[in-house]
């Protein structure tokens, strides 16, 4: 296992050095730090030894009278520290088998090789989208379309190919599941559990219960294709600007805001994204099969996880007098969704506020300042969900398999959110004597 993590170290480490230009080149202040950048006025034209990761920033200390000392540190951190991440978490996903270990013990199993290396391409590949996406909003507390866009699309697609990417569940069942194969053991048996023989499938949309015959692909089932496209067309109006003045009456507002959708659907690049991807989605449908429930599950999980965000920035919104989220946090979890299904999105929505509120708190008790970054703290909830997989859904999947109840929770935990929220306005207005202001809503 030593020659592929060193190969992985390798790639990461590339793969973070142009994680660093995508950071300074799709800032709204761009930088010109990164040797894979235009030369900046001033320094010395860049060559192939600038370029290569970790090392080629020592060498670069010598710019940093026109760019500012020590601009090196950070960049050539995060690349000695994505790769080290990204070898530790393939020895982890691969060799340890730890994202299934938990789910099985004490038994011990062979999975096929081909399903871990697919869930370790999509973790990497989501792995470095948030690393950018977080550097930028902590440098300017904004998440730009040119990460999560391409992003989420790039997460459709490897669903699509790589369905079993998704992440790993384990169950007993008698009956061989619609997806998913036998979980063998070393002796090459399948392994059979207290209660029925043990099934690798994946979290796919209807997991933990076995995926129903009313979502498969092709002609004869068109609700599924009707899901699917809807689930994308959500997506591309999301990605439209929505800003609903309701000063001159809410239905006058609301007809503006349709107007204004329905002229950027028609322009470039929304346009053919939207033509392509309804063609892309189509024609996934027709095939059927495990792509079909792949790509499927990525757009409902790229739906439900970024809805819950963007419910939470309007009822936020509406409770505190002023915009609770940038939307930025809303394309992020939709694009986090598209790779890891809407149970994991879920399990993030919840557990990454515990990351931001010490954060949230000190930095509101020593700068009377409550703005944070929120969507470095949404990665981190998503590095713990995927990494501590084995542990957190063993215990999460009873509440995924409660049907018609779950919506209600989440509606009721949105509705106590609200009232929270204007608790906390109360506080700040009439203790702490901090005003607010309010603005036109971006829905």
């Amino acid at each position: 296992m030593i020659l592929p993590l060193a190969i992985v170290f390798v790639v990461a480490a590339v793969a973070a050095s142009l994680a660093n230009a995508a950071t300074y080149e799709w800032a709204w202040n761009q930088r010109r730090f990164s040797p894979w950048q235009p030369t900046p006025d001033g320094v010395r034209p860049r060559g192939w030894v600038d370029r290569l990761p970790i090392v080629g920033w020592l060498r670069l200390r010598r710019d940093a009278g026109a760019l500012g000392r020590g601009f090196w540190v950070r960049p050539m951190a995060v690349e000695l520290l994505f790769a080290a991440a990204m070898a530790a978490l393939c020895w982890w996903e691969v060799d340890r088998q730890g994202l299934l270990a938990g789910q099985i013990a004490p038994l011990i199993a062979a999975p096929p090789e081909g399903w871990l290396w697919s869930t370790f391409v999509l973790h990497f590949v989501l792995s470095w989208l948030m690393l950018v996406a977080s550097l930028i909003d902590l440098d300017e507390k904004t998440i730009p379309d040119e990460i999560t866009v391409p992003g989420t699309l790039l997460g459709l697609v490897l669903a699509t190919l790589l369905p079993m990417g998704l992440l790993p569940n384990v169950e007993e069942r008698d009956l061989r599941p619609t997806t998913g194969v036998a979980l063998e053991g070393v002796d090459g048996r399948q392994l059979v559990g207290p209660f029925a023989p043990v099934w690798l499938e994946t979290t796919h949309v209807a997991a933990p219960n076995d995926w129903p015959v009313s979502l498969e692909g092709g002609p004869n089932n068109h609700r599924s294709l009707l899901l699917g496209l809807g689930c994308f067309g959500l997506w591309c109006f999301a990605l439209t600007p929505r800003i609903w003045r309701t000063r001159h009456g809410v239905l006058q507002g609301l007809g503006m805001l349709l107007q204004r959708v329905g002229r950027e659907l028609v322009r470039r690049p929304l346009r053919e994204i939207l033509i392509l991807g309804v063609l892309g989605v189509t024609m996934a449908w027709f095939t059927g099969g495990d792509a079909w429930r792949g790509l499927l599950s990525a757009l409902v999980g790229m739906i439900v996880a970024g809805g819950m965000v963007w419910a939470v920035r309007i009822v936020g919104s509406l409770a505190l007098g002023k915009e609770a989220m940038g939307f930025g946090d809303v394309t992020l979890m939709m694009m986090v969704g598209a790779f890891l299904g809407w149970q994991a999105g879920l399990l993030v929505f919840f557990l990454a506020p515990f990351a931001a509120l010490v954060i949230g708190v000190l930095q509101l008790v020593l700068r009377r300042d409550d703005v944070i970054p929120y969507g470095p703290f949404l990665c981190l909830g998503v590095s713990f969900v995927v990494v501590r997989w084995a542990d957190v859904w063993p215990r999460a999947e009873g509440l995924f398999g409660m049907g018609t109840v779950l919506p209600a929770v989440l509606i009721i935990c949105l509705l106590l959110l609200g009232v929270l929220l204007a608790i906390w306005r109360q506080f700040k207005l009439r203790v702490l004597g901090m005003s607010e202001d309010w603005a036109d809503e971006d829905a």
